[in-house]
């Protein structure tokens, strides 16, 4: 069989290999499939739209999965399936990457179900697969008929040395200050997503203005690959009906009251239930015969008037949905110790949004497993963010974490991994969780405030405390009038064309994400946002000092403490002893959890309880172990051993001695016999260390040196005899 591969390829310039894109040889019969390769890297992406839309369908059900095959890196899945199953965390976020930068470039009217997938089938262990999933994902649209208005790409950008750098190996992102992954097509940005630490505002612009001049090959790169398969026109489709007249109708008869609500400044559920009693008294003019279609084009209409009418009433008077001015932050309350049992927590509420977080201090043995095809490895801080369906309010099964939550909790986790201590100075594995109690606006935002709250009240020594706000963006392509929203609500997310949030100290940015439903925002309108936002930022953090402005002075009395220690590299296999036997009785007498590992030639051992005198009872026998003889030093030692010729005595755990039959008391011995029996404990000098390591043990030395009986003097011979 035949077929017939097309390729292009992009430099970036970066001293990596090329970027190739091909298409033509696997998965042909999706609508579009792409390879790209870069060195031993090879995604797959491939897509599928339906050919019709499904009736009653106001929103484009796209499906972006990211999926790292375990062959890629020559490793076989974990667990007792040994296979690929659901997407792990981490490739939940990237799928989420390529989705917030796909979705706002389908049309609006583009209702089929599509599903976009992209697979890691090779991979190079130092060229990161995630920053090219985007383009990978791109390509495949550019080469089948499904209506894009792309291409579009992605590019991780880093500073590393103070020099900014496309796509860095995985080596080299270790030493950035700061790492975004950044979307966008030929004209606008449309996605930044990632960490910096306490870089300024002008930076963030600058690395943003960089990544983008690299999406412009990649996209030019894809307009050449959809020529070379002659991918001219897209599909036609007509997937949302239109109906002027009635269209008129429903703005004539809602649009002044939906105005005037909107204005009122009420609370979400007082606003929610007025809008649907507008709607609701509408509708019923229509009568009760009305076919589905009007139906359905009769409430498209009506979220058109609440649409328009929020918009104007921001841009032409000032006036948001809650009463206030586009600057202005909600109220703020925060708590700090509000729940006994946990090592921190806190209560973080701004507006109609509140987070409970605690924070819980673990071991070593505590740490996350990461076990994914390219990343693999333990992390020792770890942040979970739940949001149950009560805190809008409303009713829905609870089937464990979402998309959603998993990419609102890595963002706040992002954000306070910044300022975690580092090294021994933070000898635990940390565990935050932030419950969302009540939502109307970034709950992302209030996690990042709890989370540094409850770190704060768990005694955690933060380098400085962290705050988040989620701004907002209302336009008017007509007139070019704009309005940048603080601390949005979630209506204005939902209306709005941008959401962009923002963390950081007092310093500077820690972390970012942002999304963009329009296209063609200005340089100037990023960097007043980026403004506006470190305004409301130093406010909310001010607020935060009011209750904790400095970690504790100590843990809490219930939480569990931690003892690290280095020793030689030669006694770890002491301390652990054959088979574990050492360590285990070690935990099991004391009941500490103990833990050791070879950094740097050195032995790092950890040894946690949840009080004092357990902690001083391991590191006092773990001390004994790794204890180095001493001549002239005087030892307990236990006798292990008797044979005819002395005893051997344990001074020290594993450390045996000869006391020498001579050197146990000051008057001769004959035998052993009688004289100790094993395990008895006996005080002995260490007198000597020969070249063997054998030591010389002496206990006389001791004892009281007897007195030396004196012999009676003989009388020497007379001798008289004259001398010669």
């Amino acid at each position: 069989m035949s077929y017939n591969e097309k390729k292009v390829s992009i430099d970036l310039g970066n001293g990596l290999a090329p970027i190739e894109l091909s298409t033509g040889k696997l998965a042909k019969q999706a609508d579009g499939s792409v390879v790209l390769k870069q060195g031993n890297t090879m995604l797959l992406a491939t897509v599928v739209s339906a050919r019709e839309a499904k009736p009653g369908v106001d929103f484009l059900p796209l499906s972006v999965d990211y999926q790292e095959k375990y062959a890629s890196t020559g490793r076989i899945p974990g667990g007792f399936l040994r296979r690929e199953a659901r997407l792990s965390d981490y490739e939940v976020l990237i799928s989420r990457l390529v989705d917030r930068a796909l979705r706002p470039l389908f049309p609006e009217t583009y209702h089929a179900d599509t599903q976009v997938m992209i697979s890691l089938i090779s991979a190079d262990k130092d060229i990161m697969p995630d920053a090219l999933a985007g383009l990978a994902a791109s390509a495949a649209l550019a080469v089948s008929d499904i209506p894009f208005n792309g291409p579009i790409s992605e590019v991780r950008v880093a500073k590393i040395d103070g020099q900014l750098v496309i796509n860095p190996t995985l080596s080299q992102l270790e030493q950035a200050s700061l790492e975004y992954i950044v979307a966008g097509s030929s004209q606008d940005i449309v996605m930044v997503e990632g960490e910096s630490k306490e870089i300024s505002e002008a930076e963030m612009v600058e690395a943003i203005a960089f990544a983008h001049d690299a999406i412009k090959k990649q996209v030019a790169a894809q307009v050449e690959l959809a020529n070379l398969v002659g991918a001219g026109e897209k599909r036609e489709f007509n997937h949302e009906p239109s109906n002027l007249e009635l269209r008129d109708a429903v703005f004539a008869a809602t649009y002044d009251q939906v105005y005037a609500i909107a204005k009122s400044g009420s609370t979400k559920h007082e606003r929610t239930e007025k809008f649907a009693e507008i709607g609701k008294a509408f509708f019923e003019t229509l009568g009760e015969e009305i076919d589905e279609e009007t139906a359905f084009l009769a409430k498209k209409y009506y979220h058109d008037v609440q649409y328009d009418a929020v918009r104007n009433l921001v841009l032409d008077e000032g006036i948001r949905l809650d009463g206030r001015d586009v600057r202005t932050v909600r109220p703020i309350w925060s708590e700090v110790d509000y729940l006994p049992a946990a090592h921190g927590s806190a209560v973080f509420t701004r507006g109609e949004t509140q987070s409970l977080t605690s924070v819980t201090l673990g071991a070593k043995d505590d740490e996350q497993m990461i076990d994914g095809a390219f990343i693999h490895g333990y992390n020792k801080f770890i942040l979970h963010y739940n949001f149950p369906a009560f805190s809008t309010g409303e009713v829905r099964p609870n089937r464990g974490p979402g998309r959603r939550e998993v990419g609102h909790g890595n963002l706040a986790m992002r954000s306070l991994k910044q300022v975690l201590p580092e090294g021994t100075d933070n000898p635990y594995t940390i565990r935050v969780v932030s419950d969302i109690l009540e939502s109307n606006g970034s709950s992302s935002m209030a996690t990042v405030c709890a989370g540094t709250l409850a770190l704060l009240d768990a005694g955690v020594k933060l380098k400085a405390p962290v705050s988040g706000i989620a701004m907002g963006l209302i336009t008017d392509e007509k007139s070019g009038k704009y309005s940048i929203l603080s601390d949005i609500l979630g209506d204005e997310d939902h209306l709005g064309d941008m959401d962009f949030k923002v963390t950081g100290t007092e310093k500077g940015i820690v972390a970012c994400q942002m999304d963009l439903k329009i296209n063609g925002l200005k340089w100037e309108v990023l960097t007043q946002a980026l403004d506006q936002a470190k305004e409301a930022r130093l406010h909310i953090l001010n607020e935060m000092k009011k209750t904790i402005d400095a970690p504790r002075e100590d843990y809490k009395p219930h939480a569990p403490r931690i003892i690290s220690m280095t020793i030689d590299k030669e006694f770890i296999g002491a301390v652990i002893g054959p088979g574990g036997k050492i360590i285990q009785e070690m935990q099991r007498e004391t009941g500490s959890t103990i833990s050791i590992e070879e950094i740097d030639g050195k032995g790092i051992v950890q040894v946690f309880a949840d009080n004092k005198a357990a902690i001083d009872a391991a590191v006092s026998r773990i001390r004994a172990i790794v204890a180095k003889p001493e001549i002239g030093e005087i030892y307990e030692g236990k006798v292990k051993s008797i044979m005819p010729f002395g005893a051997f005595v344990e001074i020290m755990p594993g450390k045996d001695g000869l006391l020498h039959i001579s050197e146990i008391d000051w008057s001769r011995l004959e035998t052993m016999d009688g004289v100790f029996k094993e395990g008895d404990m006996v005080s002995v000098k260490l007198l000597d260390i020969d070249k063997q390591g054998k030591m010389k043990l002496s206990r006389k030395v001791l004892l009281p040196r007897p007195p030396r009986e004196d012999k009676p003097k003989q009388e020497k011979p007379a001798n008289d005899a004259p001398k010669v």
